[in-house]
């Protein structure tokens, strides 16, 4: 428990009769949701405040509700075969997923020792729990108390787009701040850059927000359903070529979609 110094007159220590008897009408019993706890004329920090402030870091990073439960722990290698292997890489798909999840604790481990080392580019079919690992990598930063972000690429630049037809009156964000935003977060998580209908105006966004990065060496993660070969034909070469040197690629195969799997246990556990 984190101990506050406070000026003696602004201490008040509390009587038992002074505290309320339905104290099971606070959120917190404790502190009777005052965030300090008066010990020995002391003010100390009540844990529900370190509570507090992980759900705030939750909602800056942007991570909807089923995301935020997700975890290194809970992420599953039963779903990757042992026998079938991957032609990238060589190993099987068991193997290439269990890399992939190493490579995923060790960039939270650098970005957790405040390190700049290179990012992720995790990339696989549909359901194979590319976004499952980046917002584990989210979960486990923001607990950290990091700064992160994790945007869909898709819903960003529609974001972006949708900045085009408010009046300037309205009180939303503006396009710069949107893109100011992501350029220079902590860290950033970019979810889905896949083949989706790029035009030149999109691919100037997303080249301009990657080189920011690049050059500033901020870490950033990156999932797609392409490789980066067929990834360049949407984004081009330029793009590509700084995410190659922005991330370390790391393969995620599965024989099924995840999802599909883990539905039919459900069922059958009914």
């Amino acid at each position: 428990m984190e101990r506050i110094q406070i000026p003696h007159e602004l201490l008040v220590k509390r009587q038992p009769q002074d505290i309320p008897a339905a104290a099971a009408s606070y959120r917190c019993p404790l502190c009777l949701d005052r965030g300090l706890i008066i010990r020995d004329g002391r003010a100390y920090r009540c844990r529900c405040m370190q509570q507090k402030a992980w759900q705030n870091r939750l909602r800056a990073a942007n991570l909807a509700p089923q995301l935020s439960r997700y975890t290194f722990t809970s992420f599953d290698l039963k779903y990757y075969s042992r026998t079938l292997r991957d032609e990238l890489t060589g190993t099987t798909y068991y193997e290439s997923a269990r890399h992939c999840l190493e490579a995923s604790q060790r960039f939270v481990a650098t970005c957790r020792r405040e390190e700049h080392g290179r990012g992720l580019f995790i990339f696989g079919p549909v359901g194979s729990g590319k976004t499952f690992l980046a917002a584990a990598i989210a979960n486990a930063l923001t607990a950290a108390g990091k700064e992160v972000l994790f945007t869909v690429v898709p819903d960003l630049l529609d974001a972006i787009r949708a900045t085009y037809d408010r009046r300037p009156q309205d009180n939303n964000q503006t396009e710069l701040e949107l893109i100011d935003t992501a350029r220079g977060v902590g860290i950033l998580i970019l979810d889905d850059l896949g083949a989706h209908n790029y035009t030149e105006w999109t691919c100037n966004k997303i080249y301009s927000l990657l080189n920011y990065r690049l050059i500033n060496e901020l870490p950033t993660v990156i999932t797609s359903n392409l490789d980066l070969k067929d990834l360049e034909e949407y984004l081009g070469e330029r793009t590509t070529s700084r995410i190659v040197q922005l991330c370390q690629s790391y393969h995620l195969p599965v024989a099924e979609d995840i999802r599909y799997t883990h539905s039919r246990e459900s069922i059958t556990k009914k």
